[in-house]
């Protein structure tokens, strides 16, 4: 059933409240597809709950599974005018959508917020990395610019042992999480977990209105915003990433001494691996 007739359908039984998400979605469905849930909510006058009674009552299960068939039943976009497709044109669109989304990410970037949040790294007595997905795997790659500084930290992708590492944190400890849509489930519960036992919470997300923003004591936005259909995009890797390097750079300032000679021995480690 499409969007529009399976909206239709349940319209006359949604409550007011939900009525207006609906209205939202009709009128703006090329938007939305981007908007976090709180965003939506926002949005539309109502509340987060309300877009999940909305979402289940048109048969779906949460609001990503509702934004995954709402984004597959978007026309596909076009390339610009005057570009056919070809080789070349992609690896330009590609080459400038990198740039773009790193010029973003230096315009949205809240330098004082970095500035707290390497302060609270830099003073923590452990560090663990939480997030799922591609988002583990930028997890890890923070794992590895941090080590090769000096820091200990850790990233592991295991959900199970994720678990046992946030209700074994606490006070002097920074849980650092990585969603893109900072609605991801298991990220926002290791970080609720960590918080209630008195670890600070860094989150690092596309959206300053989501579920994880309300759970962090520091938020540091990314750009590179992903639709449903586009999950591990490198756009919003590359964000992610500008911003694991730029504390890593605040952290390599402050103890300029003691970086290099690691740096050193990190390279002496792995130098006997190579070729």
């Amino acid at each position: 059933m499409e969007m529009t007739d399976r909206i239709n359908t349940y319209y006359p039984s949604m409550t007011k409240s939900e009525q207006k998400v609906a209205k939202c979605v009709l009128e703006h469905p090329d938007n939305l597809i981007y908007l976090s849930v709180t965003e939506l909510a926002d949005f539309a006058g109502t509340g987060e709950t309300t877009v999940m009674r909305f979402c289940r009552k048109i048969g779906f299960k949460g609001y990503q599974d509702f934004k995954l068939m709402l984004a597959q039943g978007l026309p596909k976009q076009q390339a610009p005018s005057g570009r056919d497709g070809g080789d070349a044109d992609d690896a330009t669109l590609l080459y400038e959508s990198m740039v773009n989304i790193l010029q973003s990410s230096l315009g949205m970037l809240d330098r004082e917020r970095l500035e707290e949040a390497i302060n609270q790294i830099d003073a923590a007595r452990h560090v663990q990395f939480f997030g799922v997905g591609s988002s583990a795997i930028t997890a890890l790659d923070a794992k590895n610019r941090f080590l090769r500084i000096g820091r200990r930290v850790e990233a592991i992708a295991d959900s199970h042992i994720q678990s046992m590492m946030a209700v074994t944190m606490g006070e002097g400890d920074v849980a650092f999480g990585i969603s893109v849509s900072g609605s991801t489930l298991d990220t926002n519960d290791m970080l609720m977990k960590a918080k209630q036992n008195g670890a600070k919470v860094i989150a690092m997300t596309n959206y300053a209105k989501s579920p994880i923003a309300s759970i962090a004591d520091i938020v540091l936005l990314t750009a590179g915003k992903e639709s449903p259909l586009e999950g591990g995009s490198m756009g919003a890797k590359i964000s992610q990433l500008f911003i694991i390097d730029l504390i890593c750079k605040g952290l390599e300032r402050r103890h300029a001494d003691e970086t290099k000679n690691m740096k050193e021995l990190t390279a002496r480690a792995v130098i006997d691996r190579i070729y």
